[in-house]
């Protein structure tokens, strides 16, 4: 088996049709196995992959166990030489999924790659980046990523057009092309992460771990992005802020977990107070934001780096 391709849905049946119609459009000649795990969706989503593609193994949970958990259920099972995470809420184009994998054979010193993804409207997405550190999330929040030079553009490479192919310390989980005696070596998700952060600790287990990681000028994909987390409103945040904080909190000990939470909550409470001094100039828009970030804040409670 070339490749076992992994999608996590909950509530994305439309899309995660679509995704499933382009995946297997494109999948050339490879010998491919496809695994979708339906976190108790209640859109219908499992009766449809039971309903239109008879084909793809499916999973159904009837109970949210999370992007890590999920995944982990699938790619314990899965039998490729490559293994693909892939978001319900993408669109495979051309012949991206074959080249990927000849791009990996080709590789053997590469555990982990990337392929270029684009938004609905055709322009780029930014996935890929360096591990966010103290330092890059310090410049991510004092908006200094917009100065010119590569030094304040070291965390997210925005002016990349990502045409080329260069490595990296984190691979975006949208589409994530795993070696499987790479993770052999390394060991599944950390199931303690539930929505963020799974993947760039995975990145960062396969880096130590001696594995290279890449992103590749094999193709591309549409990512729409936000399918399952457009229902979470400001609990995106919340979440982004605890996978981080629990992120830190594992790799550099309890003192850098509470120092990327004091870094994040000072960032969404200092966005609280501007946007509420703001709002009674800015309209609808300005006290949306303000409640946003005060939501945002008043949460944040629940992402501090919990005791051992």
């Amino acid at each position: 088996m070339d490749l076992s391709i992994v999608i996590v849905n909950w509530n994305t049946r439309d899309m995660l049709r679509d995704c499933l119609n382009t995946v297997l459009a494109g999948l050339g000649g490879l010998e491919a196995e496809i695994w979708v795990v339906d976190n108790a969706s209640e859109d219908g989503s499992p009766e449809m992959v039971e309903g239109l593609f008879p084909q793809v193994k499916l999973i159904r949970n009837v109970e949210n166990r999370g992007f890590a958990a999920a995944n982990n259920q699938a790619l314990a099972r899965a039998t490729g030489r490559h293994v693909l995470l892939l978001n319900s809420d993408t669109l495979v184009r051309g012949e991206v999924l074959p080249a990927s994998v000849a791009w990996m054979d080709a590789h053997p010193e590469a555990g982990v790659m990337g392929c270029r993804v684009l938004n609905s409207d055709g322009s780029l997405q930014i996935t890929g980046s360096r591990f966010p550190t103290l330092l890059n999330l310090s410049l991510q929040a004092c908006g200094l990523t917009r100065l010119p030079g590569a030094f304040f553009d070291r965390y997210r490479m925005e002016r990349w057009d990502r045409r080329d192919a260069r490595p990296l310390d984190v691979i975006s989980g949208c589409y994530m092309l795993v070696r499987r005696e790479a993770m052999e070596v390394v060991g599944l998700l950390d199931e303690s992460f539930f929505f963020y952060g799974e993947e760039t600790d995975w990145c960062r287990r396969f880096s130590q771990a001696g594995w290279e990681l890449w992103l590749a000028p094999v193709g591309e994909i549409i990512h729409h992005g936000g399918g399952s987390v457009r229902k979470l409103s400001h609990r995106k945040d919340v979440l982004l802020t605890e996978g981080t904080v629990r992120l830190h909190a594992k790799h550099f000990g309890p003192l850098g977990g509470t120092a990327c939470w004091t870094l994040l909550a000072g960032f969404n409470l200092s966005r609280a107070i501007a946007w509420t001094l703001l709002s009674p100039l800015t309209g609808p828009s300005g006290r949306a934001r303000a409640a946003h970030f005060r939501r945002v804040t008043a949460d944040l409670g629940a992402a501090l780096p919990k005791a051992g």
